[in-house]
């Protein structure tokens, strides 16, 4: 079921949509990311990535390319807005989110504040 309403609040990129339906073939797992954020971290958040099994009552949606981003309602409040995509450089790969609600974050690119 895709909301047009629900896809608006988070927005999964195609470079992430297909990282997590390779991590989610091999790990024989939906193709399910769920985005969650949790006190905690250098600058006050942190986020949190896992596949999930299955999307929840409470979870908005975002889709691409048959990939679907969750994230539940506590946390949506602070993502509403993101776009999490994964960016391969020299120092790395990881999935990195955009969110217009941090108003600073820290170096390691996991924390946020509000």
């Amino acid at each position: 079921m895709t909301d047009t309403s629900i896809v608006r609040e988070i927005a999964l990129s195609p470079s992430a949509a297909a990282r997590v339906a390779a991590i989610a073939e091999r790990q024989q797992k939906p193709a399910i990311l769920r985005l969650s954020v949790e006190g905690g971290g250098c600058s006050g958040f942190q986020y949190r990535f896992g596949l999930a099994d299955t999307v929840d009552a409470d979870d908005s949606i975002a889709e691409t390319d048959g990939v679907k981003l969750v994230v539940d309602s506590i946390s949506l409040d602070l993502v509403r807005g993101a776009e999490v995509d994964f960016v391969e450089s020299l120092g790395g790969a990881a999935f990195r989110v955009t969110n217009p609600n941090a108003a600073s974050g820290c170096g390691c690119g996991t924390s946020f504040a509000v």
